[in-house]
């Protein structure tokens, strides 16, 4: 999937084209045992399965990524959640925003198979990796949903409570990075009043020690389901 990008570092901005080659969404990715039960339960409470271990690791067809401003879905059951993602290209790891946007409905079926039912939604800016590494823990995570006509705080929370890109990289690779042309998200927190749908979704990851974000927003089309 080609996808293009401007790219931010202290030294330099420029804009890229890069092929994404392979995605892969780290599953109940917490970086604590209580963060993990809690999204574990929330999901549960819509009747999907406890995973077989965490953190777990889906491909999923790079087809999939979308940097589009809407998101056609089949059917009122789908819903997003903002999540940190890590894009690998020949001169380095660059972070930047998505939305692991699910069929709830089918997740209750099995989670691998409703990962490839939606479009990934992706930002269109990324920052260079080793410029916000050293003090990542102070990123913040939000994201907004606009549901029955009223936009909410859906999301918000320190990245402190995910794995780091870095971790869950060694976790599947056994190495420091990741081949280029891969692009992985990097987990999500929990929602705030539970997994619900919205008619537009949009996201937010904010760096208060370089006082600068990044954002990305999408509205959501849902298909009527024809039987």
């Amino acid at each position: 999937m080609f996808l293009q990008f401007e790219r931010i570092a202290r030294d330099r901005t420029d804009h890229v084209g890069v092929e994404i080659d392979a995605l892969i969404i780290a599953g109940w990715a917490g970086r604590d045992t209580a963060a993990i039960e809690h999204h574990i339960e929330e999901l549960a409470a819509i009747g999907v399965p406890r995973p077989s271990t965490t953190p777990l690791y889906y491909r999923v067809a790079a087809q999939t990524l979308t940097q589009a401003s809407r998101l056609a879905v089949l059917g009122p059951d789908t819903s997003g959640e903002v999540e940190p993602v890590v894009v690998a290209m020949a001169d380095g790891l660059w972070i930047g925003l998505g939305s692991d946007h699910t069929d709830r409905k089918a997740e209750a079926a099995g989670i691998a198979l409703s990962k490839q039912l939606c479009g990934k939604p992706v930002g269109t800016r990324l920052w260079s990796y080793a410029d916000v590494e050293g003090h990542w823990d102070e990123l913040i995570l939000r994201s907004w949903a606009s549901i029955d006509g009223e936009r909410v705080l859906y999301q918000e929370s320190p990245v402190s409570s995910l794995r780091t890109p870095r971790d869950l990289i060694r976790k599947r690779t056994g190495a420091d990075t990741l081949p280029t042309g891969t692009l992985m998200f990097c987990g999500t927190p929990g929602a705030i009043g539970g997994i619900r749908p919205a008619a537009r979704f949009e996201m937010e990851l904010q760096d208060p020690v370089l006082k600068r974000s990044l954002t990305h927003s999408y509205e959501i089309e849902a298909l009527p389901v024809i039987s």
